[in-house]
């Protein structure tokens, strides 16, 4: 978001509008104050950008109200530039908005995940002058997931320690990023869940590990476990019914990106894995809160390597 921000702002700079006003739209924003700015002709007739930042992704009234009214009272001296969290289909169905986009240049910027993270950081360290092997590539990738700004910070690093000049291109090996890179990847709950429903039990401890560094608390890791599994839950009883994963996916709704590791779940566990679980899962929950001499992450651990099926 923060690029193509960037790059928008770069080109009608270029174009003359060298004048620019940002407002951060909180619930205490005023857009009055936004609405006289936006209707306060220059003197001089400058171009003018309005770079408007919103906190959430939920309008109020005063905020439609106003982008409302900038649309219906467009200057061509004026350009707005909205950014906002991502928006719900519920937002982008409105009459309300499409009106907006009529007039607009919407773009939605899409996380990158996991599988697309080695082309997305590929291409930048070509970008560069970069060539990284295979290794290096996935070592990096290891070392900075979850966090694209330390991926930046740390391509600029490398091309600082490579002393290569400006034409002449960087090979770049494991060795070198082992040696140069800092471990800034960044984790959620979500991704150790998935993670270990896919069944990569290396990948889901080191994010366990991440979590525990970060000062996450471990209930929050078991809650998301347990509602897990209860979703799970009556997706394999019509396992067990002969119905399949497909189908019950299709049915429950689970969205795209969320197939594989559910899929993977529903084809390796049974109804009575999940009841186990939740028994480990209760035990985890009384030493979280004192009432059982357990070692928390030690019991999340191998909760984790029993969910993962690395056990059987």
């Amino acid at each position: 978001m923060q690029e193509a921000a960037d790059s928008i702002r770069s080109f009608f700079r270029d174009q003359g509008f060298t004048d620019r006003e940002v407002f951060s739209a909180d619930k205490s924003f005023d857009w009055d104050s936004f609405k006289h700015s936006t209707n306060n002709l220059s003197l001089f007739a400058e171009r003018k950008m309005f770079d408007l930042r919103f906190a959430t992704s939920k309008f109020d009234e005063p905020a439609k109200q106003s982008l409302q009214y900038y649309i219906d009272n467009i200057s061509p001296d004026n350009i707005l530039l909205i950014s906002s969290p991502k928006l719900e289909a519920s937002t982008l169905n409105t009459q309300w908005f499409k009106k907006i986009e009529a007039k607009a240049a919407v773009v939605q910027i899409w996380p990158i995940n996991r599988e697309g993270l080695a082309s997305w950081l590929e291409q930048r360290l070509l970008r560069e002058n970069i060539r990284a092997d295979g290794a290096a590539l996935q070592l990096l990738i290891d070392k900075i997931e979850g966090n694209l700004l330390a991926a930046m910070q740390e391509i600029e690093k490398l091309k600082l320690l490579s002393n290569a000049g400006a034409k002449e291109p960087i090979n770049l090996d494991a060795n070198t990023v082992m040696q140069a890179v800092a471990d800034s990847s960044r984790f959620s709950v979500y991704t150790l869940v998935d993670a270990t429903l896919i069944g990569d039990l290396a990948r889901a401890e080191k994010i366990l590990v991440g979590l525990r560094n970060e000062g996450t608390f471990p209930l929050i890791i078991l809650n998301a476990f347990v509602r897990e599994i209860r979703s799970l839950q009556p997706m394999l009883e019509k396992k067990q019914l002969g119905q399949g994963v497909n189908a019950i996916m299709q049915s429950a709704r689970i969205w795209h990106n969320r197939k594989e590791p559910v899929g993977s779940a529903l084809k390796r566990l049974s109804v009575a894995d999940t009841w186990r679980l939740l028994d480990h899962a209760r035990v985890i929950d009384q030493s979280i809160k004192g009432m059982a001499l357990k070692n928390v992450w030690d019991e999340l651990s191998v909760f984790i390597l029993t969910l993962s099926g690395q056990t059987k």
